[in-house]
């Protein structure tokens, strides 16, 4: 991509903590800092990205089907430690170029995800290169906000977007349904895990010391996120093949239900912790 468009996209990605619109609106993007391979300076790319687990993204050197590998692969290859932003996270990985059948198999998740990555292979004679990045933990996450208020609401609109494009893809069904929702889904409910072990270890603690008289609520929020586990539990079942066996109408019924229960759940939270977090602040 020309590098004034580029740059649009990155500073609108940052302001947006994520969000963009035009061609990227509603896909999955993230930016990619990499270390020059020649130069040794630090550039950085708007990449699509595919989730895959909890563990990882992966991230496909396409360069639209043209006949070179995009600069940001022959960056990495040489200086594999990468910085990611995810929008609601920044933090350091180590990038991966896969290899062989992993590579193989990896890249039919991503065609049965979204076709245009085989229209991109057919363009060129190279083997478009997958790499896995995976995040370097270094202590507590790095959230993208000035305030502990604010973070709250960074994480749970980053959420809030999986949740959306879940029950996009739900109401467009076709052939790629189930693979693409089960990444989606796993990705989804591995930050929601995190994010409320982060809460329940570290900042329930923090808040109870500083504001007794709101127990009860930090209480029931605890309690809350046992029934928001067993919530993602159901939708992970719901997306996948075993929750399709009644047709793709009642898999799409259950589907809204459960998304509108966890954004519930998160609209909740904020109402309760947010006011909170800024009298502590």
């Amino acid at each position: 991509m020309p590098h004034d468009f580029n740059q649009q996209v990155i500073e609108e990605f940052r302001a947006n903590k994520g969000r963009v619109g035009g061609p990227f609106e509603g896909g999955r993007l993230l930016l990619l800092t990499t270390t020059g391979a020649r130069t040794g300076r630090p550039h950085t790319t708007p990449v699509a990205y595919l989730p895959d687990g909890g563990e990882r993204v992966l991230v496909i050197a396409s360069a639209a089907g043209s006949p070179k590998h995009p600069a940001w692969f022959h960056n990495l290859v040489a200086h594999p430690e990468v910085t990611v932003e995810s929008g609601a996270f920044t933090y350091p990985a180590r990038a991966v170029v896969l290899e062989g059948e992993e590579r193989d198999r990896a890249f039919a998740r991503a065609v049965a995800a979204d076709p245009g990555w085989a229209a991109y292979q057919e363009r060129t004679d190279r083997v478009i290169p997958v790499v896995a990045l995976y995040e370097i933990t270094q202590g507590p996450p790095n959230i993208n906000a000035s305030s502990m208020g604010e973070a709250i609401k960074v994480v749970h609109d980053a959420f809030r977007r999986e949740l959306a494009i879940i029950r996009d893809e739900m109401a467009k069904g076709g052939s790629t349904l189930g693979a693409q929702l089960r990444v989606n889904c796993l990705t989804f409910c591995q930050g929601l895990h995190h994010h409320h072990t982060g809460e329940d270890t570290a900042l329930f603690p923090f808040l109870a010391d500083r504001h007794p008289a709101h127990a009860p609520v930090l209480d029931r929020l605890r309690k809350e996120h046992e029934h928001i586990a067993d919530l993602v539990e159901r939708l992970r079942r719901a997306v996948g093949e075993e929750g399709t066996t009644d047709g793709p109408e009642a898999a799409r019924v259950e589907v809204a239900r459960l998304t509108a229960e966890l954004e519930a759940h998160l609209t909740y939270e904020e109402e309760q912790l947010i006011p909170l977090l800024d009298a502590a602040g």
